[in-house]
């Protein structure tokens, strides 16, 4: 009996969630099927791309499709207040959908809820919990965000690491932002957790989205840079998404195999073959995904 992928991180928004930014004015908001923020030029959205029957089609063969909202939106950096009925109506979107897909749970960071979100996570719709890259672009931005990262830590639920909002920037092509300033925020993140998370959080389980922007693959750089040698976390993973063979083969070769999950970024990338051979693909498919929930919402 061949077993059912789990993919870690994809993006749909849910109806709730999809009312709630056409109700703003400000960005983060939707005009339609535009999307406006900050930091990024004028998106249009395909329709199709948060249509869950369609989306389904697309991932027959997936058991398990865990759903991020997309931290680029900034939603997170609002002031609570603002973010409240956006965070409310991304967890009442994701309860609502049903079928193969839960969701990571998400908070303002400036202000973390820490009760709610203690209740989220005894959610079985929900399976851990969602930070931007840039609530942990430092160690002291890690120390900060701490307590809300503990209490996915004493539910034992996953954290998940994914590019957050960026500046704007005059003259730069459309795939800038995720090129460089996604990548650049993920190896901020990446370095502020080997400096600071895991003596914070001994018994936390993390995962960095597009495979921590490479950053595995500079321990070298560290190590000449008087960083120190590099140890092997198990409960340390990276995702694939964006990523083929090259990059793929770079974190394994760096990380090993048992730390790589699927996680495609659909609709804004498709899974690629990774050329791994049959074992490394039931690994990164299938019992290294589960591994990181730990069966959350099984």
């Amino acid at each position: 009996m061949q077993c059912r992928a789990v993919d870690v991180h994809q993006h749909l928004w849910p109806e709730p969630f999809l009312d709630a930014l056409r109700r703003r004015t400000t960005a983060p908001y939707l005009d339609g099927w535009t999307l406006h923020t900050t930091g990024e030029a004028p998106f249009a959205v395909r329709p199709a791309d948060h249509d869950p029957g369609r989306r389904g089609s697309l991932d027959a063969a997936v058991g398990r499709i865990v759903l991020a909202m997309s931290s680029p939106l900034g939603v997170e950096e609002l002031p609570a207040d603002e973010a409240a009925p956006l965070l409310q109506a991304w967890h009442d979107g994701i309860r609502d959908l049903g079928g193969p897909y839960a969701g990571w749970a998400a908070l303002a960071t400036a202000e973390p809820d820490l009760a709610g979100l203690a209740m989220l996570l005894a959610d079985p719709a929900i399976v851990g919990l969602q930070v931007p890259a840039t609530a942990l672009a430092t160690p002291t931005h890690l120390e900060r965000l701490a307590p809300a990262l503990a209490v996915a830590e004493t539910a034992g639920r996953p954290v998940l690491v994914h590019p957050g909002p960026v500046r704007p920037a005059c003259g730069t092509p459309a795939w800038w932002p995720a090129v460089v300033d996604y990548v650049s925020q993920l190896h901020a993140a990446w370095w502020a957790w080997f400096a600071a998370g895991r003596s914070l959080l001994p018994d936390l389980r993390i995962c960095f989205v597009a495979g921590a922007g490479l950053a595995p693959a500079h321990h070298e750089r560290l190590r000449e840079r008087g960083g120190g040698p590099f140890v092997l976390d198990p409960g340390v993973f990276v995702d694939t998404s964006s990523y083929g063979r090259q990059g793929v083969d770079a974190l394994i070769r760096a990380l090993g195999i048992d730390a790589v999950v699927l996680g495609t970024d659909r609709p804004y990338a498709a899974p690629t073959d990774l050329g791994q051979g049959a074992a490394a693909r039931h690994a990164i498919t299938h019992a290294n995904p589960n591994r990181l929930l730990r069966g959350a919402a099984a």
